[in-house]
């Protein structure tokens, strides 16, 4: 469980997050949405360490993240997956190469040990035997699996994810989607996604929260949001549809 507790972040004077408080639940997708510049990737990023908040905490369970200095926060960083809007790959590197790196960096494991795990998190992702692959060879939609793959290599706790279905056709981002849902309940983690995209919404969006103007402005579950009585909210979730519609009409 990840808690937020009255956060307040401004940059130059601005402020962007307005006293937000919420809390992220364990083995559910939970969904931060709003329009481009609502303060939505500022709360994200809030909550990995990569902003300080002016006021307020996050909490870790039971531990104050925000009070943790950088060397205390490496033992939760090690308990965090990210998977990155672009997939964040090193481009000189293989896919196995990729995906082994986290356990180069915290653990002290053999070859081995690395290599079969590895090889658990590929096969995970359904991309067995793509060990040797470079990021050029993969599509849009394999370089997001194997980023999947190097996220929960260290078998995380928390995992953030950035625009995970961000330039992927429709099919893709429903695959995605499926998997990440599937992962975040089988090993029970606490998993939040920072989105635009509507169908993530309605498929996995067990819990949702809708940033406006740097106010937690609604949450609920996606059945809430169909009957939900928020204008903002309404004009958002319309806005989407009507852009993901007209994207997909102009790729036919």
């Amino acid at each position: 469980m990840i808690r937020v507790e009255n956060i307040i972040k401004s940059f130059d004077g601005r402020t962007v997050l307005n006293d937000i408080s919420v809390q992220f639940e364990t083995g559910k997708t939970n969904l931060i949405i709003g329009r481009s510049g609502s303060g939505k990737t500022v709360l994200l990023k809030t909550l990995v360490g990569l902003h300080t908040p002016d006021s307020g905490s996050v909490w870790y369970d039971d531990t104050n993240f925000t009070q943790l200095s950088f060397m205390e926060r490496k033992a939760i960083r090690k308990d965090i997956g990210m998977i990155f809007q672009g997939g964040a790959l090193l481009d000189s590197s293989t896919v196995e190469e990729n995906i082994k790196l986290p356990l180069d960096l915290f653990t002290s494991q053999s070859e081995e040990e690395k290599l079969e795990r590895v090889n658990f998190c590929l096969k995970r992702v359904r991309l067995d035997n793509a060990n040797k692959l470079y990021p050029a060879e993969l599509s849009g939609g394999m370089i997001k699996r194997v980023a999947i793959a190097r996220a929960i290599v260290l078998n995380p706790r928390y995992l953030f994810c950035d625009e995970p279905n961000s330039g992927l056709d429709p099919q893709t981002s429903i695959v995605i989607d499926n998997l990440i849902h599937e992962i975040t309940e089988e090993y029970n983690i606490t998993t939040i996604i920072n989105t635009h995209d509507m169908n993530s919404v309605m498929e996995i969006g067990e819990k949702i929260v809708y940033i406006h103007r740097g106010h937690k402005w609604w949450e609920g579950s996606n059945q809430d949001i169909l009957e939900a009585d928020n204008r903002e909210l309404n004009d958002f979730v319309f806005a989407s549809a009507m852009a993901k519609r007209a994207k997909a009409s102009a790729t036919k």
